[in-house]
């Protein structure tokens, strides 16, 4: 799409320029001139009483499905360390790469980068893509969009992944944009239509009540965030041989309209909670943020992650990083104690794939205890201080 300006219906009124949100548009000759700043909102359009300035759709073209092959891995990286998502990526990639006899690439952005280039070799990736400069150490995302959409136009691979992250959700919609074509979140599943070449995305809607398939049938790539921890990480294989590809990053644009200035990272005394073995998650029911450092003393006890339902991070007790759920982080431990916790479905639809769930409330009625492996009907403030005390023994 594209704002444009008939010249001959402009009356220099201005009205165009007070109800644009991002300054793009300027005065010449006493003519409206749209600049590079439009994001094609339409708000100059609804403005103009003269019907001057119009949002005029592009054409779309059907793409040749047959000019697009591989299956792509966004090779996702902090501090030049590999996330695991990607491993989790690259085990779901070659199963559906073996699916459709083709291969699986990984696409890497960092600085010093090429021993982890490696180790996506051994995890199962036929090829890797490697864009090493100082630029791309740290995530921003005008200049990783602009890297990825180039080399997505240059080689077209028919299907792309990328993890559900915070990265991940700012890069890969911007790229999508670009290239025109269908982007799934969140996905749970994947898998081919084996009779028509699709990728079937499948994800959690409508709170989590049906699980819904979508195809993109007549654009290419294929796109989908995938959620971490509900895909098995691909086994590492130290034969698999593969090529790694240095790609020349002169070739890319570099022009950002952010700067990154400073990381702040939270500090945390207990573990990475996407990669914890143990989650203890706290609800509405701790009743304050001072009340949840029982969940913080319970889960350094026994080294586990701290979780939060969204009720107790709305109520202000820990911060949305800490939130487990359909719009939060989704888990998978070995062990999850959701304590304070009801169980609504937004909730369940982030942890309920763990191995054993050990629900604790008061309410014996509560829907946690409907999928809960154990459950303990109590007062969590005098069944948690019981359980730190006979853990610490």
């Amino acid at each position: 799409m594209a704002i444009e300006v008939i010249q001959e219906k402009c009356v220099g009124c201005r009205m165009c320029v007070h109800a644009c949100p991002f300054a793009a548009i300027d005065m010449l000759s006493n003519v409206a001139v749209i600049n590079d700043k439009c994001v094609q909102c339409g708000a100059c359009v609804e403005s103009c009483k003269f019907d001057a300035i119009i949002l005029r759709k592009h054409e779309e073209v059907e793409v040749s499905a047959e000019d697009y092959r591989d299956v792509w891995v966004f090779a996702e990286q902090k501090k030049g360390v590999v996330q695991s998502v990607v491993y989790e990526l690259l085990g779901e990639g070659k199963k559906l790469a073996e699916k459709r006899k083709q291969k699986l690439v990984a696409v890497l952005l960092g600085e010093n980068v090429t021993i982890e280039a490696q180790k996506l070799i051994g995890r199962g990736a036929d090829k890797v893509y490697v864009l090493d400069a100082a630029v791309f150490k740290n995530y921003q995302a005008d200049v990783y969009s602009k890297a990825l959409t180039k080399l997505i136009q240059e080689h077209k691979p028919e299907i792309i992944l990328t993890g559900a992250t915070t990265i991940g959700r700012s890069l890969i919609p911007r790229v999508a944009v670009e290239l025109k074509t269908g982007l799934t979140a969140d996905c749970t599943g994947l898998d081919i239509d084996e009779e028509r070449g699709l990728l079937l995305q499948t994800r959690p809607a409508f709170g989590g009540n049906i699980m819904a398939t979508i195809i993109c049938p007549n654009r290419r790539p294929q796109m989908a965030t995938v959620r971490h921890k509900v895909m098995k990480e691909a086994e590492i294989d130290p034969k698999h041989k593969g090529e790694i590809i240095k790609v020349d990053p002169k070739k890319f644009s570099f022009k950002s309209r952010t700067t990154l200035l400073d990381i702040v990272e939270e500090i945390e005394e207990t573990v990475n909670l996407t990669e914890a073995d143990i989650i203890v998650s706290g609800g509405r029911g701790i009743g304050s943020a001072e009340n949840f450092g029982l969940i913080e003393e319970f889960a350094k006890t026994i080294g586990a992650a701290v979780g939060a339902s969204r009720a107790a991070v709305d109520s202000g007790y820990k911060p949305y990083s800490h939130q487990v759920g359909q719009t939060g982080k989704t888990v998978c431990p070995k062990v999850y104690f959701a304590c304070g916790i009801s169980g609504q479905i937004q909730h369940l639809v982030g942890m309920q794939s763990s191995d054993i769930i050990v629900a604790i409330n008061k309410d014996p009625d509560a829907p946690i205890f409907k999928i809960s492996t154990y459950g303990i009907v109590g007062n969590l403030f005098d069944i948690l201080p019981a359980l730190i005390k006979k853990f610490k023994k």
